[in-house]
């Protein structure tokens, strides 16, 4: 098989490892926006190129006689690269455009759950004017969300108390995007523990992968500006330490639901991966965004532990035979830490060197925002390295990524408290108290 992976990430490097370890005989190609030497080793080929055009994508497909293709980021989701290249029969791990509105549309996802009684919308309502948005901001207090209704790349969310400390500011905020012809929702504030559940989804059945917990800020304890996300973990059993099992089990209903009412919606069925952003709360799952492909550094960790032949089950996707697949994880904990650019995300540096040959496992070592020039890797000015520690618990797992990534030389920074008992047992108590209190 002639496989495509569009994208050059540290997820799609993920990816592209998992496929490499199929007994399904492979080429791989990877059609990229930056020089991912760690994609580059394991592909046929690696092109720069426009990765969210659909007829860079289409034509690069051809041209290399692609069988399967795989979306990595959401952009070309958003501009209908998967319609067109099902237009010249190629099969795809990704949505149409239409379906992956469930990400690049809040206000999208937000009427198909309250059209279709899916459980775990917030109180919402949708603008494109400052009409009723004071009175609504009213009726909130001061527990707000305010978002930017497309692809803001993570930054378009804006939430009460920590981005914005009135209701001035937050009709500020609005008017910003209203200036350029912006939507915008503004919704409820959910208190609790966020957690990601990814399921591999064929139009018809899902398959479910171990429940994940990201950190999106910047700084040490949930401190400082939005990220892409600075790491992740999961436990053993396939859980984690702050959610019980109905939680995992209300979170995987809901993406069942999901699928459904899209398929419903739309007449075809959703092929990919569904991602659920979920929220553990007083008042059980909620949902904070829709994401219609792998999350990174989720993606890490998943890929870490699953035992399966990927081919196997992105031919499941794209046949709508998912069912038939044996998908199985192993039962360990693992933890994923970013190394960043001093200055990210508000000013990263860009174009300095950096040294990995100083890392001991460079297979669970993955590239991302980086270049490759006159054989040195330097900086691109987004998140760079991340590293991945495995283990049977939590503790040693952590110990193993903190270790690796101390081994990561050059101006970059990370978040040694990812993973570590004391930030663990503060999401629990944090659990516990909004329990008690409800």
């Amino acid at each position: 098989m002639n496989i495509l992976i569009v994208g050059s990430g540290a997820r799609e490097h993920a990816i592209a490892r998992s496929i490499k370890k199929s007994k399904v005989p492979n080429k791989l190609y990877c059609l990229a926006s930056n020089r991912n030497p760690g994609i580059e080793e394991i592909s046929e080929i690696l092109e720069i190129g426009k990765i969210a055009n659909p007829n860079t994508v289409t034509n690069f497909a051809r041209e290399h006689s692609i069988d399967l293709a795989i979306i990595g980021p959401e952009a070309p989701l958003a501009n209908g690269v998967v319609d067109s290249l099902q237009q010249i029969n190629i099969q795809c791990v990704g949505p149409t455009k239409d379906l992956a509105q469930i990400e690049t549309s809040k206000s999208f996802t937000r009427d198909l759950m309250r059209k279709y009684d899916i459980p775990g919308c917030p109180d919402y309502q949708t603008f494109n004017n400052l009409n009723n948005v004071s009175e609504y901001l009213n009726t909130l207090g001061e527990n707000y969300v305010i978002k930017f209704d497309g692809l803001m790349g993570g930054k378009g969310v804006k939430v009460s108390g920590e981005h914005i400390n009135s209701h001035a500011e937050a009709i500020e905020y609005c008017e910003q995007i209203i200036a350029k012809n912006g939507k915008f929702v503004i919704e409820e504030k959910l208190i609790g523990e966020e957690f990601s559940l990814m399921s591999f989804c064929d139009g018809e059945h899902l398959i479910h992968m171990p429940p994940v917990q990201d950190h999106k800020r910047a700084y040490e304890n949930d401190t400082g500006p939005n990220t892409g996300g600075m790491g992740s973990y999961n436990d053993t059993n396939q859980t984690l330490p702050f959610l019980t099992n109905n939680d995992i089990d209300s979170a995987k209903a809901i993406n069942i639901a999901t699928a459904k009412a899209l398929k419903k919606e739309f007449g075809i069925g959703y092929k990919g991966i569904l991602y659920g952003g979920f929220i553990a709360t007083a008042d059980g799952v909620k949902v904070i965004e829709y994401n219609a492909r792998f999350g990174d550094p989720e993606a890490m960790n998943v890929f870490s532990l699953l035992q399966s032949d990927l081919i196997d089950i992105f031919l499941g996707i794209a046949n709508s035979s998912l069912h038939k697949c044996e998908v199985t994880f192993s039962n360990k904990s693992t933890v994923c830490k970013y190394a960043v650019p001093e200055g990210y995300p508000d000013s990263p540096i860009k174009g300095e060197r950096i040294d990995i040959s100083k890392v001991e496992n460079h297979d669970q070592l993955y590239l991302a925002s980086v270049d490759l020039k006159n054989n040195i890797l330097l900086e691109s000015g987004s998140r760079t390295v991340a590293v991945v520690g495995i283990a049977d618990t939590l503790q040693e797992a952590e110990a193993i990524a903190e270790s690796e990534i101390k081994h990561i030389i050059g101006p970059l920074f990370h978040r040694t408290d990812i993973g570590t008992e004391a930030l663990i047992q503060k999401r629990i108590k944090h659990m516990i108290t909004i329990r008690d209190l409800s």
